[in-house]
């Protein structure tokens, strides 16, 4: 449904099956490859390309960097000339860097080629969440955002597995992957049914208008909101729970990816439900009470005493997340007109990977002080405090 159309026309099918939407998921799923894909082929790089354990991880951290400069940058062009502009030459990219890693045999070109294809992805998971605002209004819009979370999710859960089994051939399988991007692009460049924006604002006036809307107390809210969820995502969740099981309850490689399979696929499921969940309550509520299930899941993972229970608080953290996710992104997409939506939302994404960077580095100063299980108590006192901010300052 375009923002012209009202709540009051019936949709004929289920909103997941609108062709433009499931092209954007598409789109999500190539902005998630990247890293997901490969990571289960790190030992095997280490071997063949005769590297050191250490050295390894500067294949996530090289295609993750370009985004904290382009992301911006891409979302103001993307306002300026049109979104198909923007994303088909980095679907493009993406797919022919991804492929030469593929015939890389040194680990320098190979990191040359990981920059160039984070380059392109720098666009990919903000650009789609602005189409989504664009085609998209009300609980459609929440709906939408809700879908492509859980396609999101089902994508983080599903690459890893799908990177291993390349990886059983040979290190730089999972490089076969990335060409899957030129249909994707050949599909927004002809069957996508965007509504483009005009661009035709003076320079200083579109960031002038940009920036008001990004001051709004509204809007800081949830960036804040944003923020501090990748905080605890990845420097609580992702970081220290793994520590958890495997140093505490012994648990092996295997069992520990299985639990936070569970959290993913809750995560997906939750999502999907975020157009029902939108037509009952405010997105106000929706987010205070995400950051509740988080800090409850947090502080029943550091209480329980067997691994076999385990899944509980973690499937309560996913329905945390599944909710929380989804719901800034449908909001902020709310707060800006399609004219400065791409840069309004690639803020956000700029936002996210601040606190994918610093939450590790912020929880690792706690557990050096309070230990594994204090890493749990402050994130879920960071939630607390975030749902009490929501109460206080979103009416």
């Amino acid at each position: 449904m375009k923002e012209t159309e009202t709540a009051a026309q019936p949709r004929r099918e289920p909103l997941y099956r609108d062709p433009n939407l499931q092209i954007i998921f598409g789109i999500t799923l190539i902005g998630v490859m990247g890293v997901a894909s490969i990571t289960p082929a790190f030992p095997k790089v280490v071997r063949e390309l005769g590297i050191s354990a250490h050295s390894v991880g500067l294949l996530i951290s090289v295609f993750t960097l370009p985004g904290v400069v382009l992301t911006p940058i891409m979302g103001v062009l993307a306002d300026r000339f049109g979104r198909k502009k923007i994303i088909v030459p980095s679907l493009m990219l993406f797919a022919i860097a991804g492929t030469a890693c593929w015939f890389a045999r040194d680990f320098r070109h190979l990191l040359v080629l990981r920059f160039f294809q984070g380059a392109a992805a720098a666009s990919l998971g903000s650009l789609n969440l602005t189409l989504i605002g664009d085609l998209y209004s009300g609980r459609d819009r929440a709906a939408a955002m809700g879908y492509n979370a859980s396609v999101l999710s089902i994508g983080t859960a599903s690459y890893p597995a799908i990177g291993g089994l390349l990886a059983v051939v040979g290190w730089n399988y999972p490089f076969l992957l990335p060409p899957v991007a030129i249909p994707v692009g050949l599909l927004v460049l002809f069957s996508l049914k965007s509504n483009e924006p005009k661009g035709d604002q003076r320079l200083k006036d579109y960031f002038g208008n940009v920036w008001q809307h990004v001051k709004r107390r509204s809007a800081l809210v949830f960036f804040t909101a944003s923020l501090l969820t990748f905080i605890i995502l990845y420097g609580t969740y992702f970081t220290y729970l793994p520590l958890l099981l495997g140093t505490t309850f012994g648990a092996s490689s295997l069992i520990i990816g299985l639990l936070m399979s569970v959290m993913s696929l809750t995560t997906a499921f939750m999502s999907s439900q975020l157009g029902r969940l939108a037509s009952r309550y405010s997105e106000r509520n929706l987010l205070r009470v995400s950051f509740v299930f988080y800090a409850a899941g947090l502080v029943l993972i550091s209480f329980t005493p067997k691994l076999w229970l385990l899944p509980v608080p973690v499937i309560i953290f996913g329905i945390g997340h599944g909710v929380n996710v989804p719901t800034i992104h449908s909001a902020l997409a709310g707060m800006a007109p399609r004219d400065y939506r791409g840069a309004f939302l690639a803020i956000n994404g700029m936002v996210l990977r601040l606190g994918q960077t610093l939450g590790p580095l912020l929880m690792a100063a706690v557990f050096a002080i309070w230990g594994v299980e204090g890493v749990f108590y402050a994130g879920a006192a960071c939630a607390l405090g975030m749902s009490a901010l929501v109460t206080l300052t979103i009416p």
